[in-house]
């Protein structure tokens, strides 16, 4: 894109000092104003906008500071550059507290005033830069609120404790089943926050090992170990200035439970191999499918560590506990995949609702978003019908009332390991996490093949 003639106000009461700055502006490809008087100037104002101001300080009625702070409730991008004699420099730097971007000495050096005017026009423009970006951001992370979708008591509370704590630097835990879209509450909870200008860096802390999630969080320095051929930044710095999402929290080995400890207490840490203490500005956001209260009651998890990320709880409910969300996602759903496959489909048939309304989703969310990618594979538009879905088998029970989120996860790992033959890689499909995260929990849950 073609970048647009930077333009340039100048104010002084003198014809000479006005002749000759249009005469160097225009030579150096500027589109410039020159008027005699403050008044003269303000009504320029009124019919467009300047990147920069060039005001001379002593003029008859309204001086350059007085015409500065009118500019600026006017214009609060404007640049503005004081002219001034010697005797006023004073004055000048009087300005420059009230928001001047520099002044200039009389008798005028072109080449001072030309070099201050650019970099002049450089500031207004990358002002302008980033109230597009923030405004991209603003539209972006409006679109990530839109993301959860539902109506229903159970999630519009969730919404509203969202919204309480974005406004807080409150370190938060999201708990709830798999599936039921705690990084998307991790996001929404970023998108409404402050730091939404900043990144939002997630960690599957269950999917790595426990010598890289150290690195990943850590980094390393060069040399830390066999294969650091260079110095590698970890998420903890990458996240300075926005958010850190821990999920799967639960799964944080003890020894660095201990580390982490620490470095959520003072936001200092030092990579692996390192010695220099890093500090790192990052609000901390936790997600677990656990019960973290028993694993500290058995031992596997630290008290302190519990306590520190447990400041502001939030329970996401499991889909068979939000059921009149269903069409509501089924809609979006079919909508969202509609448009990626390119294939007018519509909806779903009565038929088709009343199996979805009446499945036990498991799998939560993301499991009916998986039943209604695979239904609109092989549907004939315009609507889903009942035998496009993937709902052949009898539908498993309802968990018993009083079960703890573990001991749901342990069945239903075990139910998917079982129907897979203990096919670590086809269980970990379904299951949609890696199969890292499978042998974890099999160890976890002491599970073994009958």
């Amino acid at each position: 894109m073609e970048q647009r003639t930077a333009s340039i106000l100048v104010v002084d009461d003198e014809f000479s000092v006005r002749d000759s700055l249009t005469s160097w502006f225009k030579k150096d490809g500027y589109d410039v104003r020159a008027v005699d008087s403050a008044a003269a100037a303000l009504q320029a104002l009124e019919q467009r906008k300047f990147d920069v101001g060039v005001f001379d300080i002593k003029m008859p009625g309204m001086d350059g500071i007085e015409l500065q702070d009118r500019v600026h409730r006017i214009d609060p991008q404007m640049a503005v550059i004081m002219l001034t004699a010697f005797a006023s420099v004073e004055t000048a730097v009087q300005a420059l507290k009230q928001g001047a971007f520099d002044y200039v000495t009389k008798p005028i050096d072109p080449d001072e005033l030309s070099h201050l005017v650019q970099r002049a026009i450089e500031r207004r423009r990358l002002g302008e830069a980033n109230q597009q970006l923030r405004a991209t951001i603003d539209e972006l992370t409006e679109a990530a609120d839109g993301a959860i979708v539902g109506e229903s008591p159970a999630i519009r509370k969730v919404l509203a404790l969202v919204a309480d704590v974005a406004r807080t630097e409150a370190t938060v835990l999201i708990r709830g089943e798999s599936g039921t879209g705690k990084e998307l509450i991790a996001r929404a909870i970023h998108a409404q926050s402050s730091r939404r200008y900043f990144p939002i860096i997630p960690v599957n802390c269950g999917s790595l090992p426990e010598d890289l999630l150290e690195s990943e969080l850590f980094g390393h320095e060069r040399g830390a170990f066999t294969g650091a051929r260079q110095r590698r930044k970890g998420r903890i710095e990458m996240a300075d200035g926005g958010t850190l999402f821990l999920d799967e929290v639960g799964s944080i080995p003890l020894r660095m439970q201990v580390d982490l400890l620490r470095t959520l207490e003072t936001r200092e840490f030092t990579r692996v191999g390192g010695a220099r203490p890093i500090k790192s500005d990052y609000r901390p956001i936790c997600a677990t499918n656990e019960d973290l209260g028993r694993a500290v009651a058995e031992g596997r998890f630290r008290e302190d560590f519990y306590y520190r990320i447990d400041v502001f709880p939030i329970d996401v409910p499991p889909l068979r506990d939000r059921r009149t969300d269903i069409p509501l996602l089924v809609r979006h759903f079919v909508e969202q995949f509609a448009e990626r496959m390119g294939k007018p489909v519509e909806g779903v048939t009565d038929e088709a609702m009343e199996q979805l309304q009446a499945w036990s989703w498991p799998g939560n969310v993301r499991e009916l978003s998986n039943a209604i990618e695979r239904a609109m594979v092989v549907a004939s538009p315009p609507r889903i019908c009942a035998g496009d879905l993937p709902l052949r088998r009898a539908a498993p029970a309802a968990a018993p009332c009083g079960d703890s989120l573990a001991e749901v996860e342990k069945r239903h790992v075990l139910a998917v390991l079982e129907r897979t033959g203990w096919n670590i890689t086809r269980a970990a499909e379904l299951l949609e996490v890696d199969r890292v995260t499978v042998y974890n929990k099999i160890r976890k849950y002491g599970l073994a093949q009958k």
